[in-house]
C-alpha cells in the first residue's frame, strides 16, 4: 500500500484532524526538550566518567544534512576531555602510506571517553569512491572488511553507534544556497559540497550500497531524516540516550569551606595592566 495513503474524510472530520495536527505542533517546545536531553547528556558523561565505559558514535550522510549542528547540540554542555570530536583532514602522504583504518583506531576511546567521529572510516565507500579518490576495488574491499573491524570493536567493549543522516534533494539545495548568500555560513560550503550537490545520484547509489553491506547486528546503521533539524536533533539524542544502559550517578557536592583572609602583609600589585577595551560603551 502506498505510505501516503490515507482514507478519505468527512469536512467534520478533516476539520478535527486539521485541528488535531495544530495542537499537536503547537505542544512541540525544541529549547524545552533539547535542555532536557542536555541534561541526561551530562548524567551520561557522569556514569560513562565512572563505570570507565568506552562510546564511539559516529556521523556519516548527506553533506548540508545537519551533523556540525546535530554535535554541537550533543557536546555543548558536557566536557570535552570526556566528549572528544573527531574530524579528521585528507591523510597526508604518509598517512596515505598507512593501512587505512589505521589512522582511526589512533583516535578510539580510553575508559571515560566519548569519541564523536564527525566523518569516520565510511569516507573510503562515500567521497573517497564518488570522487576517484580509491578505486572501486578498494572501496568494495572496504566495505567487506568493514563489519569485521566494527566487531572486533564491539568485542573489545566499545558501545559503538552509527548514524546516516538524511536530506531531500530540494533541502539541501535551499541550505547550500543560504549558505551562498550567509557570510557566516559561507566557510561551510567547500568545492566538495558543490560536488556532492552536482552529484546527488553517484552519491545516492554509493550510499545504498554503504548502508546495505555494512550493517550489522553488532554495529547497526540508524537512519535520522534531517529535513526537520531540530526534530533530527531530538530524535537522535534521544536514541543515543535509550541506546547506552547509563545510570544516574549521585554528585557529591563539595565542601568549600571558607575561603583564606587576606594576608595583613600583602600588598596590591599596582603595575601597568593591558586591560581589553570596553567595547559595549
Amino acid at each position: 500500500m502506498d505510505e501516503n495513503y490515507e482514507p478519505s474524510r468527512t469536512d467534520g472530520e478533516a476539520g478535527r484532524v486539521g485541528k488535531d495536527k495544530k495542537k499537536k505542533k503547537k505542544s512541540w517546545d525544541y529549547d524545552k526538550e533539547i535542555g532536557r536531553l542536555q541534561v541526561e547528556l551530562a548524567h551520561l558523561q557522569a556514569w560513562i566518567k565512572k563505570s570507565g565505559a568506552r562510546i564511539v558514535i559516529v556521523f556519516e550522510g548527506r553533506d548540508a544534512a545537519g551533523k556540525g549542528g546535530m554535535i554541537k547540540r550533543i557536546t555543548e554542555r558536557v566536557s570535552p576531555r570526556v566528549f572528544r570530536i573527531v574530524a579528521l583532514p585528507a591523510p597526508t602522504d604518509r598517512e596515505k602510506s598507512q593501512i587505512y583504518m589505521q589512522r582511526y583506531i589512533a583516535h578510539m576511546p580510553a575508559a571515560g571517553e566519548v569519541v564523536i567521529f564527525d566523518r569516520s572510516w565510511y569516507n573510503r565507500a562515500g567521497v573517497d569512491r564518488v570522487m576517484g579518490f580509491c578505486s572501486d576495488k578498494k572501496a568494495q574491499r572496504f566495505l567487506e572488511l568493514a563489519p569485521r573491524f566494527e566487531a572486533a570493536i564491539v568485542e573489545s567493549g566499545v558501545v559503538l553507534l552509527k548514524y546516516f543522516l538524511t536530506v531531500s534533494e530540494d533541502e539541501q539545495e535551499r541550505r547550500f544556497r543560504r549558505r551562498i548568500d550567509d557570510p557566516l555560513r559561507q566557510w561551510k560550503l567547500s568545492p566538495m559540497d558543490v560536488e556532492s550537490y552536482q552529484r546527488w545520484w553517484d552519491y545516492t547509489r554509493v550510499y545504498d550500497e554503504m548502508l546495505r553491506m555494512t550493517d550489522s547486528n553488532h554495529a547497526p546503521w540508524w537512519v535520522v531524516p534531517s529535513d526537520d533539524k531540530k526534530r533530527a536533533r531530538v530524535n537522535c539524542i534521544s536514541h543515543i540516550l535509550q541506546s547506552i544502559p547509563y545510570e544516574r550517578v549521585k554528585f557529591e557536592a563539595p565542601d568549600l569551606g571558607k575561603r583564606q583572609k587576606r594576608p595583613a602583609d600583602f600588598v596590591e600589585d599596582l603595575s601597568v595592566r593591558h586591560v581589553v577595551p570596553d567595547a559595549t560603551s
